[in-house]
C-alpha cells in the first residue's frame, strides 16, 4: 500500500525527528540481529506489536527483503479492548494517530508496512504460526496483555527467530518484567542479550547468537558489556550510547530545517549559542519528560 504526502503534512528529515524511544544503543542491537539474518539468509518475516509514531518500525522496515511482509499492530486511535488499556492509551499516548505514523514510515518507505488497527489481541487472525524471523513486542505495559504478545510472538517465530521485549526493566512498567521473567522461567525464553531498556531473546538455543556477539568485538568497542548468569545460563549485559548505525534515509532530507527544528540556524547577525555544561548534563541525565517540560517552560 502506497499514499502521498503532501506539504502540510509531517516531514521528518532524519530519523531521530521521528517522536518515540529508540535509543542508540537499541538501535545498534537490532542492526546486530537483523543484519545476521540477511548475511545467512535466515527467511520469515517482520513483525512489531505497538508502534507509536513509527520509530523503530521505519528502522526494521529498512530490513525488509522481496517476498516478505512486516506486520506493525497498534491501537492508534481505535477503542481500547478494556477501560484499563482505554486509560493507558490515554495517559501515556493522547495525540497517537494511524495517520501520524504512516506519513512518518512513509517519509523513509515507498510503501507502508501491514497495518492492524486494533489491540495486539488481534495478531494471530493476520499473522500465522512459524512465519517470523523478528518479532519486537511494545505495546501495552499491563501484564495480562504483555502476556498475550509474548505468547503471541513464541507462536510467530520460526526456529532461531528473535523476540524483543520492550521495558522490561522500567521502573513505571512492573507488568511487562512480570510477563517478561514469567515468560523465561515457566515457558521456555532463553534471553540473548540485555539493554537498557529491552530483552533479546529466543525460544531455541542462544548461544549461536550470543558467541557471535562475543567474538566480534569492533562493533562494540565504545559499548560496556558484561556476563551475567542467570538460573545457570549466561546472559550478555551491554549498557552505553554508541553511535548509532545509519539509518534510513529520509526522502526529505536535503529539505532545509524549519524554525522548529533543532538543527535550524541561529537567528541572522547572532551566533548560536552553546548549551552550558549544566544544561548539557541535565539533558543526559534527566528523564526526556523532565527536559521536554523544561524546554517548553523556556521556550
Amino acid at each position: 500500500m502506497t499514499a502521498t504526502l503532501t506539504p502540510a503534512e509531517q516531514r521528518p528529515r532524519r530519523l531521530n525527528d521521528v517522536k518515540g524511544w529508540f535509543p542508540s544503543l537499541d538501535q545498534v542491537l537490532f542492526d546486530r540481529f537483523l543484519s545476521r539474518q540477511q548475511r545467512l539468509d535466515e527467511p520469515g518475516d517482520l513483525l512489531e506489536m505497538g508502534v507509536f509514531m513509527g520509530k523503530s518500525a521505519i528502522f526494521t522496515g529498512s530490513f525488509l527483503r522481496e517476498g516478505e511482509r512486516f506486520t506493525v499492530c497498534d491501537l492508534f486511535d481505535a477503542p481500547a479492548p478494556d477501560e484499563q488499556n482505554a486509560a493507558e492509551a490515554r495517559k501515556s499516548y493522547p495525540t497517537l494517530t494511524r495517520v501520524a505514523f504512516e506519513q512518518n514510515y512513509l517519509a523513509f518507505h515507498e510503501e507502508l508496512p501491514y497495518v492492524i488497527q486494533g489491540p495486539t489481541s488481534a495478531v494471530p487472525g493476520h499473522v500465522d504460526a512459524d512465519t517470523c524471523r523478528f518479532v519486537h513486542v511494545d505495546a501495552s505495559h499491563l501484564y495480562e496483555h504483555v502476556a498475550g504478545d509474548i505468547d503471541t510472538a513464541r507462536k510467530s517465530l520460526l526456529p532461531g527467530g528473535v523476540v524483543v521485549l520492550d521495558d522490561f526493566r522500567s521502573e513505571h512498567t512492573p507488568g511487562v518484567a512480570a510477563a517478561a521473567w514469567e515468560a523465561v522461567f515457566n515457558h521456555g525464553l532463553r534471553p540473548v542479550c540485555l539493554s537498557t531498556q529491552k530483552l533479546y531473546g529466543t525460544w531455541d538455543d542462544p548461544e549461536p547468537l550470543q558467541e557471535e556477539l562475543l567474538a566480534e568485538t569492533e562493533w562494540r568497542s565504545d559499548l560496556h558489556m558484561s556476563v551475567q548468569e542467570i538460573a545457570g545460563r549466561r546472559v550478555l549485559r551491554f549498557s552505553g550510547r554508541p553511535q548509532a548505525p545509519a539509518a534510513p534515509a529520509s526522502r526529505f532530507a536535503d529539505e532545509a530545517p524549519g524554525p522548529g527544528d533543532p538543527q535550524a540556524p541561529a537567528t541572522p547577525g547572532r551566533p548560536a549559542r552553546r548549551p552550558s555544561r549544566a544544561r548539557r548534563l541535565a539533558a543526559d541525565v534527566l528523564p526526556p519528560v523532565i527536559t521536554r517540560a523544561i524546554r517548553r517552560r523556556r521556550g
